[in-house]
């Protein structure tokens, strides 16, 4: 019998540090997961690298040109009919710090002690969990 699972989706985020603060973004109410809080990002293109993908992403979402550093977590979610391959990397604006976006209503800067009190997309609480545990 052939299996109907689609291909996971492969998505990349950028995590944005001030300090020990880690800027949280909350999903717009017209957007799926609307109301959780995730790091920004979006869709790999096909044949696209995913740090290609993720500069334009938040160029096109946070319009904001960043530098990709190193991967702080790599995920498979799955939810419902759909499989997330979510990849999160430091990201460095050089010293601008995003103001609005496309896709969420909120932005805010968290201390990274605080960023389980936040209900986050489920991709995304890998990293949370990763970026909780280098708190000093």
């Amino acid at each position: 019998m052939k299996s109907t699972r689609k291909p996971p989706l492969i998505v990349v985020a950028g995590v944005f540090l001030r300090g020990d603060e880690v800027l949280a973004c909350r999903r717009s109410q017209n957007k799926s997961a609307a109301g959780l809080w995730e790091f920004p990002g979006g869709k790999v293109e096909l044949g696209e690298a995913p740090e290609a993908a993720l500069v334009r992403e938040l160029l096109e979402e946070l319009k904001i040109r960043v530098r990709v550093l190193e991967l702080i977590d790599r995920s498979v979610t799955r939810l419902d009919d759909m499989t997330i391959d979510l990849s999160c990397y430091l990201v460095d604006a050089s010293g601008v710090a995003p103001i609005d976006s496309t896709d969420h209503d909120l932005l805010r800067w968290v201390r990274r002690a605080d960023l389980a009190a936040l209900d986050w997309a489920g991709p995304d609480l890998p990293a949370v969990e990763a970026l909780m545990s280098r708190c000093p």
